[in-house]
């Protein structure tokens, strides 16, 4: 069973940095596209950004193009997500997710992929 806990979530303020972890464990990890996505209060999941396997292919929603960045570390079965120049429309839950195949695919993943229980993340202005 595949098992993903974030951490990193707090309270910053605009303009700060913030790092969110994933740990990953009942998967082949280093055969696992992960990705992450969000949800701010009375709003949709929305897509942040993921990666392959390899780390090589990354894609990003167009809110955070620039000031995110993913990476992963297949010796750890750890995914980050880098959040510089935070703004309050960062603010919300965070949700690592894990895919079912090498190569990311937001709408599989979405449906189909593995969660965790979110960390929170809180933008003061």
């Amino acid at each position: 069973q595949v098992h993903l806990v974030e951490s990193g979530g707090g309270l910053v303020e605009a303009g700060d940095s913030l790092r969110l972890s994933c740990r990953a464990s009942g998967l082949i990890f280093d055969d696992t596209a992960m990705g992450w996505f969000r949800q701010a209060p009375k709003k949709e999941r929305e897509f942040v950004a993921a990666l392959s396997w390899s780390g090589k292919t990354t894609i990003y929603a167009e809110s955070v193009k620039g000031r995110f960045t993913i990476s992963r570390d297949n010796s750890k079965n750890e995914v980050y997500l880098e959040m510089a120049g935070v703004k309050p429309e960062d603010a919300g839950v965070y949700y690592c997710n894990a895919d079912s195949t090498p190569y990311y695919d937001v709408l599989r993943a979405s449906a189909s992929g593995s969660w965790g229980q979110g960390t929170q993340v809180t933008v003061s202005s």
